[in-house]
């Protein structure tokens, strides 16, 4: 009996689909084009196409692991429809206020405007009721204006709400009341509620967190839901085995839960697809030898970047999605605009610009002949020679010569030759994707020398050389099947949920027995999620961390914490590791300082569902010349417009070997993506599988 596991990830232009058949360990993928309409169409068309070439049915799915991007785009493009917001009285300017920051100081500019808040203040009603830091009722709700808050948005048909209570982490009773009226008086309302949302401190951030969670939870839930009712039309609801079959959607922590779940969740996904990439990337890097990399997932409408350091992403709960903070334990992602859709334009002051606007999957750029009007970074690729007339294998045929009119067009506005048109266009998106590692790399006092960098998405080798250039590289990883890693990232997750309750005290304060109970509790809530998932007892996993500061600091460092009782041994072991990550960190300590006390804030505990990973397979060694036996063309490329047009082999990356060794120029296909190899760059092939690409000067 076949049993086949899938991952399947949608991105802006394909959804890209892996399939494990879990008795033999063999790895199919495949792409199909994504269905922006209505993306539901395209996940069930590749999970026909997958099964049709493992040649198996419906019946033989053991479970499928999803990565999806609708609540990422419903906020980067900052579609959030009528949204609501109670708070506690006198705190009705919470989200005008805001935060006293400015990006990137100004930057180059003079001006800077603040966005429009999330919820204007005409849709802001408050409640009378005070809580203190300690939970402690202060001051009783206000059952009356509970009432009239959830009529007056029933009557002006708002029905999308968030409430965000002052120090509702301490005790969410008000919260709990108000919702219960909203019910009652609004049974037609969406609600979340921050104490279930975000149960940690700093009320402008726990509140924009439990808005943007409101805010994509009628989408993520519609989306769910037709996904789930689609999958189990298709697989008749039960696996070969008889049981339901496990729909699983990835999480932006790096975990996957059950899509029943996730409705409830829906802020845990806002970087689903992401997620699962970097993590699929941190995998394949790691069996290979390279612990720390940097990863650039190339979309079509997007590159996402991010670091790995000892084989793990790094984490944040500063992250933000388009311009709203979001405090979740999220994968450390950061997102430019330089996808293989992303549109080339003359700026009004007569500059060329790409991005971050993009074409898409529909109409898509210039040479998909689907109507796209504007050159795109895809439509220069092609027209340089770099990736061939075609994507998928054949199955799309591109049209070059649309694409070299539309970048003309633009040449001659710019009065530019045609080759530093299309090669101007490269090294911007170059540059923007340089900016972004850097972002992740540089800025948090990491040296980029010392990292490989691991491309995969669709776009994502395309500029791998430049990159090693611009930022001084040790080299480039290319998995296998690069165009696919997000959605083999999904089948090496492990379910997870996270859990974190404020508690602030100085080290020296601190209640042992306070403590203990917090994380008993923490450990409990997420016992119970894992015993819904269908995990058993004995597979239950728990990590704690700690979030840690010197007192009088700001912000906070988690820290991992250990398993056992807590005790004086247990509070010195969290401030040795504590000063020992603020070192890495920042560069100093106060370790021996008495002067300077530590201070705890959250406490968090992850429960961990384990699912077992697939192996990487090895690929066996190839005989004779590889530039005889894997080169399936030649074709004019210009890597370089001073240099002009080059003769250079397409070699096909399936009839490589491990140990095989070239150097550029030249141009590896395959099915999903190109990898464009510059001339003075030395291509090896290791025994995974991966394309590992080094400056000749660098051997």
């Amino acid at each position: 009996m076949t049993r086949i596991r899938i991952g399947i990830d949608t991105g802006g232009t394909f959804t890209d689909v892996v399939a494990l058949d879990e008795d033999s360990g063999e790895l199919v993928t495949t792409k199909t084009p994504s269905t922006p309409g209505n993306p539901a169409d395209g996940f069930i068309a590749g999970i026909e196409k997958i099964l049709g070439i493992v040649g198996a049915g419906g019946g033989d799915i053991t479970a499928v692991s999803h990565g999806t991007t609708v609540a990422t785009n419903k906020l980067l493009e900052g579609k959030v429809e009528a949204l609501g917001f109670i708070t506690t009285e006198g705190y009705e300017f919470m989200l005008e206020i805001a935060r006293q920051s400015v990006p990137d100081g100004y930057g180059n500019s003079y001006f800077w405007v603040k966005p429009d808040r999330i919820v204007p203040a005409d849709r802001v009603r408050t409640v009378g009721g005070r809580l203190d830091f300690t939970g402690a009722e202060i001051r009783p709700f206000d059952e009356e204006a509970a009432v009239a808050a959830a009529r007056w948005f029933r009557d002006q048909g708002i029905t999308t709400l968030g409430v965000c209570f002052l120090h509702a982490y301490a005790n969410d009773e008000h919260e709990l009341r108000m919702r219960d009226i909203l019910r009652r008086e609004h049974p037609d309302a969406v609600v979340s509620i921050s104490s279930e949302v975000l149960r940690e401190y700093r009320e402008y951030e726990r509140a924009m967190t439990t808005l943007v969670d409101a805010a994509v939870k009628p989408n993520v839930s519609r989306y769910v839901t037709n996904i789930t009712e689609r999958l189990h039309a298709f697989t008749g609801g039960r696996s070969a085995g008889g049981a339901s079959i496990p729909f699983y959607v990835m999480k932006s922590n790096g975990g996957v839960l059950s899509a029943d779940e996730v409705v409830h969740q829906p802020i845990t996904t806002v970087l689903s697809g992401p997620a699962a990439g970097a993590l699929g990337a941190a995998l394949i890097a790691e069996v290979a030898g390279f612990p720390r990399i940097l990863t650039c997932d190339g979309g079509g409408t997007s590159t996402d970047v991010s670091v790995v350091l000892d084989g793990q992403p790094t984490l944040t709960t500063e992250g933000t999605v388009g311009a709203y903070p979001s405090k979740i334990p999220m994968i450390d992602v950061v997102t430019v605009g330089a996808g293989g859709g992303s549109i080339a334009w003359l700026s009004p002051e007569g500059s060329l610009k790409v991005g971050p606007h993009s074409a898409g999957a529909d109409p898509g750029p210039l040479c998909y002949g689907k109507g796209g009007t504007q050159p795109t970074i895809t439509d220069a690729h092609v027209s340089l020679g770099r990736i061939p007339p075609h994507l998928l294998g054949g199955e799309i045929p591109l049209d070059v010569e649309a694409a070299r009119h539309g970048i003309a067009d633009l040449a001659e506005q710019l009065g530019l030759d045609f080759e530093r048109c299309a090669t101007g266009i490269l090294e911007i998106s170059a540059w923007n994707q340089a900016n972004a590692l850097r972002q992740v790399s540089v800025k948090r006092g990491l040296d980029v020398r010392d990292f490989m960098l691991t491309t995969f998405g669709g776009s994502g080798s395309l500029l791998a050389c430049r990159l090693v250039d611009i930022l001084d590289l040790a080299g480039v990883v290319v998995p296998p099947d690069p165009g696919n890693v997000s959605a083999f990232g999904l089948l090496t997750v492990d379910v997870k949920n996270d859990y974190v309750q404020t508690h602030v005290a100085k080290e020296s304060a601190l209640d042992h027995a306070v403590v203990q109970a917090i994380l008993d509790d923490l450990t409990d809530r997420a016992r119970s999620a894992l015993d819904k998932e269908g995990f058993t007892a004995d597979q239950h996993q728990f990590l704690r961390t700690i979030d840690v500061r010197y007192v009088g600091q700001a912000y906070e460092v988690r820290v991992p914490a250990p398993d056992g009782a807590v005790d004086d041994a247990y509070v010195a072991q969290v401030a040795d590791t504590f000063h020992a990550e603020h070192r890495q960190l920042y560069g100093y300590d106060f370790r021996g300082d008495r002067d300077q006390q530590v201070e705890w804030v959250n406490l968090r505990v992850t429960g961990i569902g384990p699912i077992t990973r697939p192996e990487i397979p090895t690929l066996d060694k190839a005989d004779g010349e590889v530039l005889e036996r894997a080169v399936r063309s030649r074709r004019q490329v210009c890597f370089d417009a001073d240099e002009g047009y080059v003769d250079t082999p397409v070699i096909w990356r399936g009839d490589l070997g491990a140990g095989d060794a070239f150097s550029g120029p030249a141009v590896v296909e395959e099915f999903g993506s190109t990898i464009p190899v510059h001339p003075g760059f030395e291509v090896v092939v290791d025994d995974w599988a991966n394309l590992v690409i080094r400056k000749e000067a660098a051997r």
